[in-house]
């Protein structure tokens, strides 16, 4: 069973141990650990998020990523009515955990705290329209002076480096008010939309009329795929879910199947007390 959990099944694919990353990966992480000699870091934080983490109190160690090439097979249903397509739902989630995981794996082999700026990608690939390749990709990052409050470690409660998906200028905020980032939490839901009869295309016709079954679908999809990502919150244990995304994509299936994914960050307090700075007018000197 996987350590994310959710109302249903959808989470239970087994996240991979750190073995599991590509071994020339491990190999060329484990020369550059933290307190050795070795090449600059890596990163593809913005001056600005780069100095802004360093501002936080972390310093980068590393690009670091996972990949997973992934065989997104069919599944047959009744199409005249709504449902989820629950096999295609495991399969988008699971070949983005597979992703995550090697993620994750890089950055402990660096010795990192956590990973910021991390981006989730899928890419179709020209060799199989059912293949795709799921990508997590963001910058390892070692507390170098930031405390992290009475728990005394930034590894989130599964033992593992933090992870999120906030820019750099948000992670510096979100510290700074005296929160702490857990883990980058996602649910997932591919869904049929049921295709209109023809006798209810002839009677909408030139008429201004919500199609309620049509609603009824994309609603209790956007749902099922919220409550997945709220359920790895609670299994964290955290306080919230900030800046949470709605996507919504096809991927090729057709107009009437769709994925809908969310993802957020789960944070937790690092104190009581949260000092918000307050904002402050910027007046651009550009003509």
């Amino acid at each position: 069973m996987s350590e994310r959990t959710g109302p249903d099944t959808i989470g239970e694919a087994a996240r991979p141990a750190a073995q599991d990353a590509a071994e020339d990966a491990m190999r060329r992480l484990a020369r550059h650990r933290p307190g050795e000699k070795g090449p600059l870091f890596t990163s593809d934080l913005t001056v600005n998020e780069f100095l802004l983490v360093r501002e936080a109190g972390f310093r980068p160690l590393g690009l670091v990523l996972g990949s997973s090439v992934y065989h997104v097979g069919l599944q047959l249903g009744r199409w005249p009515k709504n449902q989820e397509l629950t096999k295609l739902s495991q399969a988008m989630y699971h070949a983005r955990e597979l992703a995550m995981s090697r993620m994750e794996a890089e950055a402990s082999a660096l010795g990192a705290d956590g990973v910021v700026g991390v981006r989730l990608d899928i890419e179709f690939k020209e060799f199989g329209s059912d293949i795709a390749e799921f990508i997590a990709v963001g910058t390892a990052v070692k507390a170098d002076g930031a405390d992290p409050g009475p728990g005394g470690t930034w590894l989130n409660n599964k033992g593992r480096p933090f992870t999120s998906d906030l820019s750099g200028q948000e992670f510096w905020t979100l510290i700074r008010a005296g929160y702490a980032p857990l883990d980058l939490v996602m649910g997932s839901c591919v869904y049929h939309v049921a295709h209109q009869r023809f006798t209810q295309v002839l009677g909408n016709a030139g008429r201004n009329v919500e199609i309620e079954p049509f609603t009824q679908a994309l609603y209790d999809a956007r749902e099922l795929a919220m409550s997945r990502m709220r359920a790895e919150g609670e299994a964290l244990e955290a306080e919230g879910i900030v800046a949470v995304r709605l996507k919504q994509h096809t991927h090729g299936w057709g107009g009437h199947t769709t994925e809908f994914f969310a993802v957020g960050t789960a944070v937790r307090p690092l104190r009581d007390d949260h000092v918000i700075d307050r904002p402050a007018l910027v007046v651009s000197l550009d003509g």
